[in-house]
């Protein structure tokens, strides 16, 4: 699907709100929504199951690596042509693994590897990565610091609802715990659960955890409080009008990178950005409408950006996992890119 006539085919303004209202709160009752909405109850409801059955629309309950005490990677994989899919598939496959995707010319593997403080790098990326000659490289970069992404959704800058409905339906800023978050296996079943549906009933949870309800909703408010659970909302970016995906590497003198962080956080194109190691030091990824959109951002936003010393651009030319677990029908391009 592709936009036609400024509009995006398969979304429209309503559908548009919706999302927006579900990734400042992927939890919030469908009554609470509707009332922001303007519409009737039965109306959100409607909208959002069937999107959420083609696979368009989805929330998800994630986990905030830092509150954890975990540490994310930026891994690219080198692989020989006919290899690629085969190590990607592999890598998306398993559980700590998020935001897969094969890069222009099918040769690159990117991916986010999670690791615990106790894990050695090394010893991770080899576990994750097949034993075959057909990998020919890998460079992995470590995430210092986030200017955009986690519960920040690309479609809060849309500006589908007003600053005033966005109030009304946004929950309070965690204070997230001062040490990391150690969690029970109950929490685990828990956030398992969600990461598969954010929205999952609460009876549901109940039977999962062996929890009471009231256990339930408290261990939830718990977990958003310490910054541990956010919910993000997978969605189809076609259908936002959205058509070209990019990894964007950028070298930025030291003394500007959190100022040049936060100014291409601030751009609409922009989905996720972070500091990282390593020679390109900054991290973004962009989605735009075409590759002239992306021709003239690149030459005006980006080169607007005066500590900005090198670049380089990876276009995503087939999306294999996203940022919850690996199912068979996940939309082909999603609403959070890295």
């Amino acid at each position: 699907m592709v936009k036609t006539d400024g509009k995006a085919a398969g979304f429209d303004a309503l559908d548009r709100r919706l999302i927006h209202a579900l990734q400042l709160d992927g939890r919030a009752p469908f009554s609470r929504i509707a009332a922001v909405l303007g519409v009737s109850d039965q109306t959100v409801a409607r909208r959002y199951t069937r999107h959420r059955t083609t696979g368009a629309v989805k929330v998800l309950g994630l986990t905030d690596p830092s509150a954890l005490g975990e540490t994310e990677w930026l891994v690219r994989v080198q692989c020989a042509p006919d290899a690629a899919l085969p190590v990607a598939e592999a890598l998306a496959r398993r559980p700590d693994t998020a935001w897969v995707g094969l890069m222009s010319g099918g040769t690159e593997i990117t991916a986010v590897c999670r690791a615990s403080g106790t894990e050695h790098t090394d010893a991770l990326l080899l576990q994750k990565l097949p034993r075959t000659p057909s990998v020919v490289g890998v460079t992995a970069h470590c995430r210092l610091h986030m200017f955009f992404g986690g519960p920040q959704g690309l479609v809060n800058k849309s500006g589908a609802l007003s600053e005033a409905e966005a109030a009304r339906l946004r929950p309070p800023p965690p204070d997230p715990a001062t040490a990391p978050v150690t969690l029970t296996d109950g929490d685990r079943r828990l956030l398992d659960t969600l990461a598969h549906d954010g929205r999952t009933p609460l009876a549901e949870l109940v039977t999962v955890t062996g929890w009471s309800p009231t256990t339930v909703r408290r261990r939830l408010a718990e977990l958003r409080t310490d910054g541990v659970l956010y919910y993000d909302v997978n969605y189809d970016l076609r259908l936002f009008g959205h058509g070209v995906m990019v990894a964007l590497w950028l070298s930025v003198a030291p003394a500007e990178l959190a100022a040049t962080g936060e100014a291409l956080a601030a751009h609409p194109e922009v989905a996720f950005a972070c500091a990282t190691t390593g020679p390109n030091n900054l991290f973004a990824s962009v989605v735009c409408e075409d590759v002239r959109a992306l021709y003239t951002y690149l030459t005006t936003k980006i080169a607007a950006l005066p500590s900005v010393r090198a670049m380089e651009t990876a276009p995503r030319i087939r999306h294999i996992k996203g940022a919850g677990p690996l199912v068979a029908t996940a939309p082909a391009t999603t609403g959070r890119r890295r």
